[in-house]
């Protein structure tokens, strides 16, 4: 029997363009017809606005237990660095129920946002002690009972973590639990890949986390392991990174990976930060996926990324939650945007040229680039495509009297995302109101396991 629904809404964002009084059916959580210039039928939804929604690129799950704790000025100046220490010690307590609990109340948050896909860049593998369990997969197993529970998308990007420093520099005791050898994460990737067949749209990539993590032999196995998969990676995220990488070969991060593999259109380059110009220009021109994540880039005190020459030379980027510090979709764009402005001094630096909208060019440059990096090449409201979509709240006053891509501008640059009403995914009503239809029951049991981790 087939599960159908029909939606009416007076304004669309369509691939190519905005719709006008759409009528949208979906069956059996796709969208198999879209009619323009249409009346409402007996029995439709009726909605004023429908934009698609979001992929994140790039979520560390776990860390949203950790949200808050580490805003304590310690006896140095802090960084990134000073906060991995904690966030090494809050790993410790962390067990299969208690992931699969965060996870979900992040996942669960996303939504609510406007994301309706995720990309886990999951290196927690090992238990409490770094030995593994019965089956390598079981905290790959716990991420996937999240996105079950809440009903977002995932793909997922199992990493690879071998080593602590540039050059294989042996791994340190607060890494036990990501640490793999190539065979063992072979293992590992079959199980992961067998295991999450059985989740709606899922899609299972590769990740080698960073450049420190991996050695180029360890790097060229990997790619050989992904396929066309996707294939992620932390780079050049602090200066101190550069500067330990120019230490190790004499070239910069970015640099470095472009002459020792084969970057394309599979890979998402993760922050890449701090880069030449000329870096910039080979990763905008090579077809990959700059992976950026403006709240947490914020919160460690990373940087700002050259997005506005990055774009003038054709690259593609997505947005990310990342350390899930903070999950809000519309304030990841809004942040993105005013990064730039604070360190050129202009405004509208990210529109797609004179007249256009700013907040258009942010959700539309966020969906394709992210769709890319997660493996959703053709994210969008389009026949074919599985209903992801998301309405906003048109009586909220930010929303007043707009119309088309003023929306998306009242949206991100005024209303947040207080205006996002109802969240579909993959054609399941799971937000309404703003709220996810299993908030409470979910928010209760990432409670009592947090509980239990912080005694």
């Amino acid at each position: 029997m087939t599960d159908t629904l029909c939606l009416h809404a007076r304004e669309v964002l369509l691939p190519d363009g905005w719709g006008k009084q759409v009528r949208i059916v979906i069956e059996d959580g796709s969208i198999t017809s879209i009619v323009p210039q249409s009346l409402p039928q007996p029995g439709d939804e009726r909605h004023a606005v429908l934009l698609p929604g979001l992929p994140n690129l790039h979520s560390h799950a776990f860390q949203r237990g950790m949200a808050g704790f580490a805003e304590t000025r310690g006896p140095g100046a802090d960084s990134f660095w000073t906060w991995r220490e904690a966030m090494y010690r809050f790993v410790g307590r962390i067990g299969p129920d208690d992931l699969t609990a965060v996870a979900a109340l992040a996942y669960v948050e996303m939504l609510e946002s406007g994301f309706t896909r995720v990309g886990e860049f999951h290196y927690l593998h090992h238990d409490r002690d770094g030995q593994p369990f019965g089956d390598p997969a079981e905290m790959s197993l716990a991420i996937m009972a999240a996105a079950e529970a809440s009903g977002i998308a995932l793909t997922h990007l199992p990493v690879f973590y071998a080593h602590a420093g540039f050059g294989g520099l042996a791994p340190h005791e607060g890494q036990r639990r990501f640490i793999h050898g190539l065979d063992d994460f072979a293992r590992l990737l079959e199980g992961v890949r067998a295991a999450a067949a059985y989740l709606p749209d899922s899609i299972v990539g590769i990740a080698p986390h960073s450049l420190r993590a991996v050695t180029a032999d360890e790097l060229s196995a990997l790619s050989d392991l992904a396929g066309e998969a996707p294939i992620h990676i932390h780079i050049a995220e602090q200066v101190r990174e550069v500067e330990d990488c120019l230490q190790w070969s004499g070239a910069r991060p970015v640099e470095w990976l472009f002459e020792h593999a084969a970057v394309d259109r599979n890979w998402c380059l993760v922050h890449a930060t701090h880069m030449t110009e000329a870096e910039t220009m080979i990763l905008a021109t090579s077809g990959a996926v700059a992976g950026l994540c403006p709240i947490t880039e914020a919160n460690l005190g990373d940087g700002i990324f050259p997005a506005s020459s990055f774009l003038a030379a054709g690259g593609r980027y997505g947005i990310g939650s990342d350390s899930n510090v903070r999950i809000d979709a519309t304030e990841e764009l809004r942040l993105l945007e005013y990064g730039q402005r604070l360190s050129l001094r202009q405004r509208n630096v990210l529109a797609a040229g004179v007249g256009a909208s700013t907040g258009e060019a942010l959700w539309r440059g966020a969906l394709k680039g992210g769709g890319q990096a997660l493996g959703d090449h053709e994210a969008g409201i389009a026949i074919g495509r599985p209903a992801d979509l998301v309405s906003l709240d048109t009586e909220h006053p930010s929303l007043w009297e707009r119309r088309n891509a003023q929306l998306i501008d009242g949206l991100i640059f005024a209303a947040g995302q207080p205006a996002v009403d109802c969240v579909w995914r993959r054609g399941r009503k799971v937000v309404s109101g703003g709220r996810h239809i299993a908030r409470d029951r979910i928010a209760q049991i990432y409670r009592t396991a947090l509980a239990k981790m912080l005694i």
